[in-house]
Order: C-alpha cells, then structure tokens, then sequence
C-alpha cells in the first residue's frame, strides 16, 4: 500500500475518517495545526526520507520570503533576492529531476562505474516546488503580504488533500482561505460528492481502462495492427485523463470538506474544437501557473508577433521538460508548441469556421497523435508505434487480438468517451437541481452505489 494514494483502504478508512473527525471538533485556532500534521503524517508514510527535503526548503523558502518582504522598497536588491531564490528551488528540482539522466551519461562516458547513482524524484517534489516559487514571486511582486506564519505555509505546500496530484494553488488562491473560511454541511456533502466521484474515474474507468493499455503495450513490435494500435493510443488518452482528473476531483472535494475552494483543474478539453482550446482546458492550474509567472513577464500576447511564437514555443519547451528526463516529453513538449503556433497564425481562420463537429475530430487526432509521444519511451518507438496506427509496419488492419480488445472493453470504451462531454454531468446536475427532496435521497443513493463499486475494485 502506497500511503499517498487516495483509493487505499487504510487511506478511506482510517486517515480520513480520524482526520476529519478531529478536524471538525478541534476549535477553529487549531485547525490549520491538526491539517499540518496530518499532512506531515501523510506525506511521511510514502516518503519518510523526503519529508526532510521538503521541510528544508519550505524553512529555506520562509525565511527567504521574510527576507524579500524586507528589502521591497530596494528593487534591485528585491529582484536579485527574488531570482537567487527561484534559482535555488529550481536547481534543487532540477537535481531530483534529471540527476540521475546525467549520472548514467556521464558513467558511459567515464571507464569506472560511478558510486552514485541519484535519487529518485520525491512524491509531489514538483507540486512544491512550482507552490513555493508561487508564493515567492507574488511576495516580490507585493501581491500578497509574507507569512509570518511558517505553520501557515507550510499547510499551503505540504496539504495532502492535493498533494499527490494537484491542483496546484497559487499563494494568492489560497491566502485569506488560510486565515479563515466557512464550513458548512452543505459544503461537506458537495466535497463528499467530488471526492466519490473522482475516486470513481480513477478506480472503476482509469484504472480498468489502463489494463486495456497494458495489454496493447505488452504486444511486440510486429504483432501490432492497425486497430490494436489505435485502442492502445485511445486507451492511453482515456486513462490519463480520467487518473488526473480523478485525482484532481478528490482533491477538490477534500478541501471542500476542510473548508478550501481550490481551483477546476479540467474542463471537458476532449469537448474542444482545438488544440488550443484543449490545452486551456487541461490541467489548467499548471497551464495557468506557466502563463502567470512565464509566459506574461515575457510579455504574453501583448508583443510583436515574431515574441508571441517565441513565447509560446518555450513555455511548451519548458513544459516538456518539466514532465521528466524523457527526449519523447521534449518532443511532444514542441509538437503541442508547434500546433498552437500553427493555429494562433494560420489555422484559426478554419477552425473557427469548420463546424463544430469536425473541430472536436481535428483536436482529438492531433492531441492523440502527441500522446503517442508521450507514452512511448523513445522517440524512435514512438514513430514505430505511429507508423502501426497508420498501417506501416502493422500485421493489418484487424487481427483477432484486436477484435477481442475491442469487443470485451467496448462498453467501458463507449461510457468513457460519453463523459468526456458536458452535456451528461450538466444534464444529471439539472435534473437533481430542479428534483427537490425525492430526487435528492436518489442523488445520494447513486453515490452511495459508486463508493461500494470503488471499494469492491480496491479491495477485490
């Protein structure tokens, strides 16, 4: 059992509940306190060396804050204070990162064997990282007043209820929130109804549609058809966006459970009629974090044309290289840049006449065809694997492996990419609005059904 996961036993039926019911009795001055704790708890489960890491930067990052707070009126001093501390927090990701990558290029060029190997990049270590630069630039920014509290901040970084997959809330998101916010039991019950419903895509669709995946990645080169590559492709889109948002989703719903509103992190992007658009709509707290604290001190879209693609080429860029020591992420990071490029000078003219149904088709196979080079481990594979879609190198168009990945996974298939669109939460939503206290008791008995169906999965 991975303590940092959401969907465990000892997770749902022991943390959580102790967790909450202190929360709920503890007075309002210690509530911040007993969330900390908890979050220390949490966090030292799966990564019990970590934690040491991450409390040094926060004390780092606090006492740097402390710092820029006092020299504001200096500018320059200001601004070289602010930049060193960035610098610190990223060299320090950027260790944990890519540390190893270099080590295993260095010891193929060197005679001996290196001693060491690196580390392993710590559970939420990016999540932090990009937090704390957050707080830091907002304080030089004079956004927002430096916390005296180190308690404070460190529940802001270190607060499990999004730690293991987001959303990643901006200092300024978050900030009154920490002094003080409103809990209700109107606001624990929609919290309750997140958190089952996100534990529902992760456990009865991410995961189920993930063995699908595996299976499809477990064929060798050469035993692949056209149409057992594209359900692998397929597959790989569903569950990614399934997992991310279902992490994301619970997360939301705890902190609504503790009183936090955090952000939307996903907008139906599979509903978009771009790339663009479908960009904006996924993640969209990283994508949010990136164009606030990168792309706009660039000058974002307000500068000569030739900067805009420039601007947008390297957030793309830094994105691929903020996903991992991986040459397919920076490939797929300036495939993505290259689309909206492509879109922003010369697409957007069709796009925006093309009816809307061949929009949502041109966005999914362009974003499906970048996919491709995100799970795939080499550039070189990922070509392979594209050329299977597109029948080079396939054993044909169907064999009968496909046709019984298709046929014994197609319902799941077919009630996935249905809840990729809005029309079927916003329907449900609508009728339960206007149903009164009958269709309430139903409301809660659906959710009631799906968390026995996510405990089944978990522990069968």
């Amino acid at each position: 059992m991975v303590a940092g996961l959401f969907d465990s036993v000892v997770f749902l039926f022991s943390f959580l509940p102790i967790v909450l019911f202190l929360y709920y009795l503890m007075p309002e001055q210690l509530k911040n306190i007993l969330l900390l704790l908890a979050s220390l708890v949490f966090y030292a489960w799966g990564e019990p060396v970590a934690i040491f890491l991450l409390l040094g930067m926060l004390l780092f990052n606090y006492a740097w804050g402390l710092h820029l707070a006092g020299v504001l009126k200096n500018r320059r001093r200001a601004r070289s204070g602010m930049i060193f501390c960035v610098a610190i927090n990223l060299g320090l990701l950027s260790f944990f990162l890519y540390g190893r990558t270099v080590l295993g290029w260095l010891e193929a060029l060197l005679p001996v064997k290196l001693p060491f190997q690196g580390f392993a990049l710590p559970m939420g270590m990016s999540l932090c990282t990009l937090q704390m630069l957050s707080y830091i630039i907002d304080v030089y920014r004079g956004n927002v007043k430096v916390q005296k509290n180190p308690a404070d901040l460190a529940l802001y970084v270190l607060m499990f209820s999004k730690m293991p997959g987001g959303p990643i809330v901006r200092y300024i998101e978050i900030e009154k929130q920490l002094r003080a916010r409103q809990i209700s039991s109107g606001k624990v019950g929609e919290g309750a109804m997140y958190f089952i419903r996100g534990l529902s895509k992760k456990v009865l669709f991410a995961d189920n549609i993930g063995l699908l995946y595996d299976e499809v990645m477990a064929l060798e080169t050469g035993q692949m058809s056209v149409l057992s590559a594209w359900l692998g492709c397929i597959a790989f889109a569903l569950k990614i966006y399934y997992n991310l948002s279902g992490y994301t989703d619970m997360a939301i719903g705890l902190g609504k459970m503790t009183g936090f509103d955090f952000p939307e992190n996903f907008q139906y992007p599979y509903a978009a009629g771009s790339t663009t658009e479908f960009w904006y709509k996924w993640h969209m707290s990283l994508g949010v974090w990136f164009r606030e604290y990168v792309y706009h001190p660039l000058g974002g879209g307000d500068t000569e044309e030739s900067k805009q693609v420039r601007n947008i080429l390297l957030i793309w860029l830094l994105v691929g290289l903020f996903r991992g020591p991986s040459l397919n992420y920076l490939v797929w990071g300036v495939y993505c840049g290259i689309l909206m490029v492509a879109e922003k000078l010369f697409l957007w003219r069709a796009l925006d006449q093309m009816p809307a149904f061949l929009g949502h088709v041109y966005s999914v196979f362009m974003v499906m065809i970048g996919w491709v080079f995100f799970f795939q481990s080499r550039p070189a594979a990922a070509f392979v694997y594209l050329g299977n879609m597109f029948g080079a190198g396939a054993v044909g168009l169907s064999d009968d492996r496909g046709m019984y990945l298709l046929v014994t996974n197609l319902a799941l298939l077919i009630v996935m990419i249905i809840g990729l669109f809005p029309f079927v939460h916003k329907g449900y939503e609508t009728i339960m609005d206007r149903g009164g206290k009958g269709l309430a008791l139903i409301n809660c008995a659906i959710y009631g059904v799906m968390f026995v169906l996510c405990m089944t999965y978990i522990v069968c």
